[in-house]
């Protein structure tokens, strides 16, 4: 099936690894489980943004912009790949942070700050609301802006991930492989609906599994904006398929106390991973995914023939801030 080609800018080092995770087998004594790094994706720490930064800021850049913008929690994982793929652009960078300026920068903020951007702090907004009222004031100044959304969950954001299975299909032929199932954390919902396009587009074949990871609903439910995003994109790049809450595998049950809330989850998920097998995850996401994988694992819903790819999407700089990670 051909799609529509959009520009792209190489922000990453691609294709990211992908291995086995042999000890985590045998010490679940389940399925054969595999692991895509998208931790390595190289800008400023790596994680799964990158890929939909490589088009978002081709686009910002043929458009003539001297600036992008877009907005987050205090501890974003893209507005920390944003400010970098900015700064190597040559791009101004205003990220919309929620909550308070907190005293000591630790994390991905302190990332941010390291990388020049500028920070607008919004309260209780975490989701790029004020971006518009932003995006307004830089106007009036004279400066031309290019507004990425939440998360760069648009539907040239999506082209990151339908890309990114084009990859891990070539990755699986050549190690002549097929995965049952993937697993990853769904939040804004490009990088689920990319990965579901390019499982339709490049025939990858396998059963796409997204944990959950933000309870909020303000905004209505997830899974409607979800299947928006997704058909949009499809039209957009030229599948034409038309989808339904069918298509789309959810997981909601490991949404704990809500975002960025650590719980035992997180915290055994973390410790195993990096006990097993040397490899950091996330509090927020890859930690709250991995640990629903651990868990589907555990309740015996893959068989011990089958193959199950976790794809790490990032965030480790999340590691270093007050999280309690070691439950003491």
């Amino acid at each position: 099936m051909e799609i529509k080609k959009l520009l792209r800018t190489k922000l990453g080092f691609f294709p990211t690894p992908l291995y086995e995770l042999k000890k985590l087998s045998d010490y679940l004594n389940g399925p054969r489980i595999y692991i895509k790094r998208d931790d390595l994706t190289g800008l400023a720490f790596g994680g799964n943004k990158t890929r939909k930064l490589e088009f978002l800021l081709a686009d910002a850049i043929a458009s003539g912009c001297d600036s992008v913008i877009t907005g987050g929690a205090e501890q974003s994982n893209h507005c920390r790949q944003t400010a970098a793929a900015a700064a190597i652009s040559g791009l101004e960078c205003h990220l919309v942070l929620g909550g308070e300026e907190p005293s000591l920068p630790q994390g991905n903020y302190l990332i941010d700050k390291l990388l020049g951007a500028h920070i607008h702090w919004t309260g209780e907004f975490r989701k790029g609301e004020k971006i518009p009222e932003i995006n307004d004031h830089l106007r009036d100044f004279g400066k031309k802006p290019y507004v990425i959304p939440y998360g760069g969950s648009n539907p040239i954001g999506v082209y990151g991930f339908i890309e990114a299975m084009n990859e891990l299909k070539k990755q699986m032929d050549e190690i002549k492989i097929q995965f049952d199932h993937i697993v990853f954390a769904s939040s804004s919902g490009g990088t689920h609906s990319g990965i579901i396009l390019g499982n339709e587009i490049y025939q990858v074949g396998s059963n796409l599994i997204g944990i959950e990871i933000d309870k909020a609903e303000d905004e209505g439910p997830y899974i409607d904006r979800l299947l928006k995003l997704l058909n949009l994109s499809s039209e957009f790049c030229g599948c034409k398929k038309i989808f339904t809450k069918e298509d789309i595998v959810l997981r909601k049950e490991y949404l704990g106390d809500g975002y960025g809330v650590v719980g035992d989850l997180e915290r055994d998920a973390i410790q195993l991973l990096a006990g097993k097998e040397g490899i950091l995850i996330d509090p927020v996401y890859t930690g709250r995914a991995f640990g629903g994988l651990i868990d589907m694992i555990e309740k015996k819903e893959f068989s011990e023939n089958e193959n199950v790819l976790f794809w790490h999407s990032g965030g480790t700089p999340s590691l270093f801030t007050n999280y309690n990670l070691l439950g003491n």
